[in-house]
Formats: C-alpha cells, structure tokens, sequence
C-alpha cells in the first residue's frame, strides 16, 4: 500500500505551512508546489552545452553546405532552434537546429525559388505548425506507420549521402538523388586527390574516434567526435593542401532575410505543407527518443556509484510541436534554415548528462556567440571535411535497427516503397506513395483467406485461416456445396473478424446439413469448441479473466508466481522469499493499484446495478465458505460464484476452533461469531470447509518440534492437532482421494484436516441446532490446486474399523446431493455427499 499512498519529506512538510492570514490548517494536505525560480543552471548543464555546441557548428554549416544555403543562415537556425525552442519546447533535453531531414526539400526549394522565398515558405510551415500543435494534433502525426517515417528518413538519407559524395569528390551535387546516383561515374573517373583525401580522414576520424583503446582513448573520446574530425582535417588541410575550397562566411550586412513568396499557389502551399510534415515527424520521433534515453538514463546505475539523474518529465508533444512552430517562424524572418529536433543533437545532450533544458538553451547561446566571434576561425574548415560530416550523418539515418523491425512486422515492402518514392519522387510524393502502398497491404491482408477441406476416415475438417469477408465468400461457398450432405464435419475458423455476408454463407450451410441429418462442429484454431454465438459469450460473467491476465502479466516481470506460507516447490534462485521458502510477491503497491483501476475500468460499469441492488437489499447468501486464507485459493473462480452469492471465512489452515477449548484467554471467537453470524442471523443453507493440496500450516504441523516457541501463528495451529492426532490414530481408516491413497503424508494431513473440521463444526450449539431442524447441510471439499481439481467429501462402507473417508472428484456439471451414478462425482458405488 506504501507504494500507492504519496509521502512527504520532513523538511517538505514544514515548508508547507499555510500562512496565518488564510485562517486555514492543512497538516494533512500535501505540500504545494515549489515556485517557479530564476532560470538556474548547474555544472552538469554547463558542460552538456558545451558538448552539444561543439557538435553542433560543424553540422550546422555542413547542413548548410548540402542544402546549397547561405552558410550564415545554418548558424542562425541552430542559435534559435536552441534558445528559443530549448525555452519553450515540451521536451526540455531535445536539442533543436537545421534539419537533415529536410536537406533534399530545402535544397530543392531553393533551386526553384531562390533563398528568400524559401526563408518564407520557412515560415508558413512554422505558423503551421503552431496552429497544429494548438488543436493537440502531435499525437495524430505518430499515428503514421513506422514503416513509412522511418522509410522516409531513411530515403533523405541516401539523399544527403548521394549528394554529398560529390562534393568530397571535388565536384557540386545534382539536383536529384536520381541525378546524383547517374552522374557519379563521371566524378569518381576524375577528380582530384586533395578533397577526397581530406574527406576520408574526416570520415575514419568519425568512426575511430569514439574507439579509441585505452586511457588515452578514454580521456579523447570525451572530445566530441565531429568536432575531432573537423579540427584534425581542417589541420592537415591548412598544412598539405593549402588551396582547397573552404567556407566562406559573408558579412552579416549582406544577410538575406526573406521576401513575399512568388509562385504558384498550389506549389507553394504544396511547398509549406512539406516542410512542415517532414520538420515536425523529424521533431516528434526525435522527443520519443529523448524520452527514452532518458529514462534508460535515470533507471541506470552509474558505474562510479554516483546517485543517477532526476527522471526527466515526459515530454508534452503539443507543446513541443507549438515550440518548433515559433522557432520556425522565427528562424524564417531572420534568414536562417528550418528548425526540427535532432536525434544527434539531442542524444549527446543526454549521454553528456544533461539534467534541464539549460543545456539546449545555452548550446544556442554558445552558437550565437560563435557566429558573430569567430567567424575567421570558422572560414578554415574544409568544405569536403563538413561534406563527409553531413554524408555520415546521411547513412546513419538509414538505421538496420529500424529494417529489422519492419521487416519482422512484415512491412519491408511498405519501407522499401517509400525509400524509393523519396529517392526517385521527391519527399512528399515518397509519403503518399508509401501511405498507398501501407493501405494496399492492409486490404491484403484482410482479404487473404485460406480454406481448406481434408476427410479423414469419413469426417471433413473445414479449415478457414484469416478474416472470413465477402471477399471470400464466393470461395468459401464453393467449397462448402462441394461436401457431400448431411455430412458429419468440423468447421475451424481462425480469424477474428466475419462480417454478414460470410456468417450468412455459414449459417445456411449448417442449416441444411443439419437438416438432412448432418453433425457440424465449429472450434477455434486450438480445437476448443465453440458452444455458442460470440455475443451470448461475452455476455456471460467470466470472474477468472481479469486474474488470469493479471497473472499472464505478472509473469513477464517476475520470475516466479507468487506462493503460499509454505509451498511445495522450491522457488526459483532469481526469486525473493520471505525466509519460509515462498517467493515473495514484487510490485505489490503497483500490482494492487494496477487491480482497481482495471477493475473501475472494465469490471465496475458491469456490476455497478448489481452491486447497487445488493446495498439496498442486504445480502442474502445461501452459503458459508470457510477455507484457508492461501493466496492461490480463488473462492469465487473454483465455485462460479458472484456478490453476494458466499459469506466466505479465511484462515491459516481452515480450521474451526471447538466451542469447548476450555481457556478463554487463548481462544480465538472471530470463526465462531462468523459460524453464529452465518446461520442464525443470514440463515444460511449450507456451510462448506475446504482444504487444498501444499496447505503450508500442515505442514507447519507435520514438521512442529517439542520445543516449538509458542508464537501466534503456533497458538492459532493447535487446533489443527486433533487432526493430526486423528491421521496417526489406527482408530480411523485413512482418507482416500478420488479411490487412491494420498501422495504423501501432507496431501493425508490436508484430507484429514477437513473431516476434522467437519466434527469441530458440528460441535457449535447454532450449528447442532440446525442439523437436528433438518436446515442446514455440511460439506467438506478439498481443492487440488496443481489439478485446478475439486473433490467432494462421501461415506462409503468399509470392511475397516470404521466408515471410509473418501473425497470424489467433481466432473462438469456436478450438484450438490448428485448420485454416482449421474456422472456427477466420480466415486465409489454406494458413496452419498455428506449432510
């Protein structure tokens, strides 16, 4: 229950005072929420900022450098994507700048209309944005397949590597990736050594950098590996090859800032609508990912046994979504790229321990500052070493990951249509294409079905595997008019959908076969027979369902379920136990709230009349159920019963204290006033003592020393030494189960244990008083819980000293009062339930 009630610290609860002046006194209320101070920024932001800059200026420029952009306006984006959306934005470690995923549209836009209309295409996608993010559509842009974002991703990235090869090969891109793929023959037959070579080492750099062995490759790896890789090339071009072509920042007087665009309409929304989409998948996948990061991050411990990082808030997508918006819009008015998340970006700033959107905010200050101090600095990086940056940037967004999993889900071709769309289209044209494909897919799937008809010894098995449509009606009836009539068949249907037309299709089939005489059965694909129509099933009360899913789920987590005081089977190494042996339920608080909010859910609107007639009415049960208090004994699954149908009592052992025990200070009254409770106050009909098999209070029994301290739990077993005592006598015959002996001297115990009972229960004055009225009937019952197997307690005659005390299974459809001979209790001839 700790787990599901909130806490408060001391320190908490004396901050929280109300004030004088409020006349209120709330000890018990929770503390209200700290205020809102000054933007605060700790060490660990500080050098996350850092980390994140460093990467951020060679990719901001090379971003540029791809898109055939002012090289100025990649600084502009990453300064405000990080301080404005960093500020604003609903996932405080993303890390927003120039978007590679927009690189092949931008690239293209401004072919076609130049950069300042581009600038203001830039901002109608941002006001776009911010419009869909205020009518909460975030979510609604996840609800794309997978398939076909990641597809789409995937194809801007062979995109960006294409074009980028040609300029590590010396030359200037194409305008297509189609273009560039046919056009790179001709660069790789000439060109010059002086580029490619300085490529390739910002390339090795990339990838050996982070593997660097060692202490030494320990202490460098903490330098990110952009910034190595364009540093040590921008070296070594400085010294081997000084004429190779470089960056070339113009002054910020002739900084472009946008113009009205010019064009057709339809074209341009076409253009913005682009924008927007691509920015804003990129922008939501990547918050997913942060998210997740970061929870990987504050779930992990440090391996320098420091205390691991605060959990970071979810992320609020529409929010997020209003944020990149606003940066957008503004980053178009001030000349700069489209603005969208990045996963590169935003990763480092999680794995460099950022605790704050400080990080972000200060990445774009660092930026800001950068652009406008070193801008000689920046004119040394090589153009081929921020291309061969950009180009990694590409393949890696082409993820194996992502291929594996859509290939498992069976949805590659999904993918691969929408990889070659972009490739060969255009962006938006590879969604639509990809959205088209994921549709046809999905209708072949629903239509596929397969229906076969085999004989065997005389009966057909009629076999239908996928949903049963009109679409496969024709089929279907075509191979039913093909059986023979009045013909003796099993229908198997594995599908979870039929609409009209094929239950029609059925339906008059199995009419006219059972007309002429025919036997037809339908089952599932396990071969469980399907006794009713779906509807009257559901509509059925099933009380094991939710605790069947609930132990399904439980399953995953732990490694084994959980058991009584003393189970029969040794818990498992991996599994806590209590010091008695038993694995020890995890996740209590959790599991119990996990209950009731099912239950409100699912359960309450169903039983909430019932429950509602039982409250004004009373309760009226016919029966009491006293049995043991173990955790596996479900009493209202092992006896289909609902509320208020069984006054139920639980108790260590199911045992029932004689009236007589002679010292009152020891004895325990709370089963005897349930006893009188039940049958002189709710009149109750019948009363049943059930034991089970692995009952751990007899063997508590079994195994009590001597010696044994005389604790509570001992105090309450004594009254099951009559029992044992009775299992050691040769006065009485031993108890047999279902016409065997028992296993073992526990499964003995158990049985014995209940006959037990059953005296002590006679020997209650309300109870004797009802027998002799002829009223009230006793039951034993013993409940095998490896089975799920009940049995019923009978007298049979014996040749022993004494009648037999033999437990009868129960089978389907078992009463209370049924004869052997009804199949209703599997025993012995001659064998009565006892009354």
């Amino acid at each position: 229950m700790s787990a599901c009630v909130p806490t408060r610290n001391d320190h908490s609860s004396r901050n929280s005072r109300p004030s004088h002046a409020s006349g209120l006194k709330r000890p018990h209320g929770p503390p209200p929420p700290p205020r809102r101070g000054r933007f605060r920024v700790s060490g660990a932001d500080l050098s996350a900022s850092i980390t994140v800059f460093l990467i951020a200026v060679p990719m901001s420029l090379g971003l540029a450098v791809a898109m055939d952009a002012p090289l100025a306006a990649g600084l502009v984006s990453a300064a405000i994507g990080g301080i404005v959306a960093g500020l604003l934005g609903g996932t405080p470690l993303q890390v927003s700048g120039p978007s590679a995923g927009l690189t092949v549209v931008t690239a293209e836009l401004i072919q076609i209309y130049g950069w300042r209309t581009t600038c203001a295409i830039t901002i109608g996608a941002g006001l776009l944005q911010i419009l869909l993010g205020s009518l909460r559509a975030a979510r609604s842009a996840l609800a794309v397949s997978p398939a076909i974002v990641h597809g789409t991703l995937a194809g801007i990235g062979v995109a960006i590597a294409l074009a980028q090869l040609h300029i590590v090969l010396g030359g200037a891109p194409q305008s297509s990736a189609l273009d560039n793929a046919l056009s790179l023959p001709t660069h790789l037959a000439q060109f010059e050594l002086s580029a490619p070579l300085i490529g390739a080492l910002t390339i090795v750099l990339l990838v050996v950098w982070p593997r660097l062995p060692g202490r030494v490759g320990a202490s460098l790896s903490r330098i990110p590996a952009a910034l190595a890789a364009v540093g040590v090339a921008t070296a070594v071009a400085a010294v081997a090859t000084p004429g190779i072509a470089r960056v070339d920042l113009p002054s910020w007087r002739s900084h472009a800032l946008p113009e009205l665009p010019q064009g057709p309409v339809a074209a341009l929304a076409t253009a913005v609508f682009t924008v927007m989409l691509v920015a804003s998948l990129e922008s939501l996948l990547a918050a997913v990912s942060v998210d997740k990061l970061a929870a990987d991050r504050s779930t992990a411990s440090p391996k320098d046994g420091s205390t691991p990082p605060a959990p970071v808030k979810r992320s609020d997508l529409d929010r997020e979504l209003r944020a990149q918006g606003i940066a957008n819009a503004l980053s178009g008015l001030a000349g700069g790229l489209a603005v969208s998340g990045g996963a590169v970006r935003s990763s480092a700033n999680v794995r460099a321990g950022a605790e704050s959107r400080a990080s972000t905010v200060l990445h774009g200050v660092w930026v800001l500052l950068a652009a406008v101090l070193l801008v000689t600095a920046l004119e040394w990086i090589p153009l081929a070493a921020l291309a061969a940056l950009v180009m990694v940037v590409g393949i890696q967004m082409v993820s194996f990951a992502h291929i594996r999993k859509v290939h498992r889900h069976r949805e590659f071709l999904v993918y691969g249509a929408t990889i070659s769309g972009v490739l060969l289209a255009g962006v938006l044209e590879g969604v639509a294409i990809g959205i088209v494909v994921a549709v046809a897919v999905a209708l072949h799937r629903l239509a596929r079905t397969r229906i076969t008809v085999t004989e065997q010894d005389g009966r057909y098995l009629v076999a239908a595997r996928g949903q049963l449509t009109f679409l496969a009606v024709p089929r279907l009836s075509r191979l039913l008019g093909r059986l023979p009539h009045g013909v003796d068949a099993v229908v198997e249907l594995d599908g979870f959908f039929m609409d009209h037309a094929a239950y029609e299709t059925i339906q008059d089939w199995y009419a006219a076969q059972t007309a002429m005489g025919g036997r037809i059965e339908f089952t599932g694909r396990s071969g469980g027979r399907i006794a009713e129509p779906a509807s009257a099933a559901h509509s059925c009360c099933r009380p094991w369902t939710p605790w069947r899913n609930h132990h399904c789920h439980d399953r995953v987590h732990d490694a084994a379920p959980t058991t009584s005081l003393a189970p029969t089977e040794a818990a498992p190494e991996a599994a806590p136990t209590d010091g008695t042996g038993s694995a020890r339920p995890r996740h209590g608080g959790h599991r119990l709230l996990s209950g009731l909010s099912s239950f409100q859910r699912t359960t309450a609107p169903l039983v909430r009349e019932e429950l509602a007639r039982l409250a004004a009415e009373g309760q009226r049960p016919s029966q009491l159920f006293l049995t043991c208090a173990d955790s596996r004994l479900v009493t209202s699954m092992i006896t289909a019963s609902g509320p208020g149908d069984l006054f139920t009592v639980r108790n260590v052992g199911n045992l029932v204290p004689p009236p007589d025990t002679g010292n009152e200070t020891s004895n325990d009254d709370s089963v005897a006033a349930a006893i009188e409770y039940a049958v002189d106050v709710l009149e109750v009909e019948s009363i049943t003592i059930c034991g089970h098999s692995g009952c751990g209070a007899m063997q508590a029994l079994l195994g009590a020393e001597p010696e044994t301290p005389r604790t509570s739990l001992w105090r309450w077993l004594r009254h099951g030494l009559p029992s044992l005592e009775r299992m050691r006598s040769r006065h009485h015959s031993w108890a047999r189960i279902a016409g065997r002996l028992p296993t073992d001297a526990v499964e003995q115990l158990c049985l014995t244990n209940v006959v037990q009972q059953l005296e002590h229960l006679r020997a209650h004055e309300s109870v004797a008083r009802r027998l002799a009225e002829g009223t009230l009937q006793l039951h034993g019952m013993y409940f095998h819980v490896g089975e799920a197997q009940a049995y019923l307690l009978t007298e049979g005659a014996s040749s022993g000293t004494g009648p037999d005390e033999v437990f009868a299974r129960v089978a389907p459809g078992a009463e209370w009062g049924a004869e052997p001979g009804d199949e209703a209790l599997h025993a012995a001839p001659g064998t009565t339930v006892v009354a």
